[in-house]
């Protein structure tokens, strides 16, 4: 299941996308962040499985655009340290 956190305003998209099904919950991706936008825990998207994945914290939701800025992949940067250090390919980003 495609997990989408963030929101649209007026000056664009800004959204984390975290594929459930690709997600193992190996929690590389927390100690990845420098800000603290994500963490591992059950699935609220499936209520029925008992599998731990990757979402962003409630307090990050709506201020993603402004804490995740530093790390806004820009022409000639890496990936995002979060997206770099997910092995599976589960975490994107909109923007």
């Amino acid at each position: 299941m495609i997990a989408n956190y963030g929101y649209k305003d007026g000056s664009g998209d800004y959204f984390i996308t975290i594929d459930t099904d690709k997600c193992n919950g190996c929690k590389d991706c927390i100690s990845a962040c420098p800000y603290g936008v994500l963490d591992v825990g059950p699935d609220e998207n499936d209520p029925l499985s008992d599998d731990e994945v990757a979402f962003v914290t409630e307090a990050e939701r709506k201020k993603i655009k402004y804490t995740c800025a530093p790390c806004k992949p820009m022409t000639d940067r890496p990936p995002l340290p979060c997206m770099a250090a997910c092995k599976q390919e589960a975490i994107s980003h909109s923007w």
